[in-house]
């Protein structure tokens, strides 16, 4: 930037030859923004958007024909939220991806900065995420949490590919700015300790078991959280809808990315409408508006941001 003397400003004659130097010197006024700082509510720089289980299988299929793991870290599928310019996140703290590891195969050993979780979609016994020393199980609708700064690779010892939806602050991270990334020595960390009670691992059998005992928080509607929170950034709840039941959720700061671990309906977030069955993914940004409906009985992971704006003490409710 030039350099601008303090004789300069003096000799300012007018509102534009002041401009006109502050522009030099590298300064913004404060008094007419080109955009307004602060706003009466947040910004919508996403959209509500689905991904659907179907083609993601086919495309990670198809990616298993010509994407090794010596080629790529992770053989996966970014769901970034389809607004311009957007090349990444999902919503704007969480990105969600497709996963798959083929049979046979080793997915590398890393840690990151970024906090992470995975539920399952296919898997047969024999497949595991290693996660600090310890195989930890994969088994279709389980959530397994692998915490900022632990070691964790993939293992997939059965005959079936594995595949699974990754949640990660990576946004959040990326925003922040402390992003840290190294690979483990060993290509994948050995290990012979299978670890299925593990506290990162949340089995779906114990899910449902939890839920069958859950009071109803509206008719035909149930919830609970996984941990408490799961992770320092992310929380995870689980809400059983019986067949035929609905309810809605009034808009908040929250950032939300839903995945259906049973069921089919339909979601309206905002003024779309989205069919959803297992395995989809469905984004619903910051002060939407969202109502959820069973055609039959239905189990939903919500991955949020929750433990970070309470912390912040930034979850509040958003005039629609």
């Amino acid at each position: 930037m030039a350099t601008v003397t303090p004789e300069e400003f003096q000799r300012a004659g007018n509102m534009d030859e002041l401009l006109g130097l502050l522009g030099k010197a590298g300064i913004e006024n404060g008094w007419a923004k080109r955009e307004p700082s602060m706003y009466a509510k947040p910004k919508r720089n996403f959209i509500p958007a689905h991904w659907t289980y179907d083609v993601a299988k086919a495309a990670l299929d198809a990616a298993g024909r010509f994407v090794n793991t010596e080629l790529a870290e992770r053989r996966n599928l970014i769901l970034n939220n389809p607004v311009s310019g957007n090349f990444y996140p999902t919503v704007t703290t969480l990105v969600s991806a497709f996963q798959m590891v083929k049979a046979g195969e080793l997915a590398r050993s890393h840690r990151h900065t970024a906090n992470a979780l995975r539920f399952v979609l296919d898997a047969k016994p024999g497949m595991f995420t290693i996660v600090d020393g310890k195989k930890i199980p994969m088994e279709p609708n389980d959530v397994l949490l692998t915490p900022n700064w632990s070691w964790h690779g993939h293992a997939n010892e059965s005959p079936a590919n594995g595949l699974w939806i990754d949640f990660l602050d990576v946004p959040l991270t990326h925003l922040l700015g402390p992003m840290f990334f190294e690979h483990h020595e060993e290509k994948v960390e050995h290990t012979d300790i299978v670890a299925p009670d593990s506290p990162a691992r949340f089995p779906f059998t114990k899910t449902v078991a939890r839920l069958a005992e859950a009071p109803e928080i509206s008719p035909g509607r149930r919830e609970i959280q996984l941990g408490d929170p799961a992770l320092r950034t992310i929380a995870l709840h689980v809400t059983r809808l019986d067949a035929g039941a609905s309810f809605d959720v009034s808009p908040t700061t929250l950032n939300c990315i839903y995945a259906i671990m049973q069921g089919k309906g339909s979601a309206q977030i905002d003024d779309k409408t989205f069919q959803f069955v297992r395995g989809d993914v469905i984004a619903v940004p910051s002060s939407s508006t969202h109502r959820w409906t069973a055609k039959e009985e239905c189990y939903l992971l919500r991955v949020s941001d929750e433990p970070l704006m309470k912390f912040l003490d930034w979850l509040r409710p958003v005039d629609a």
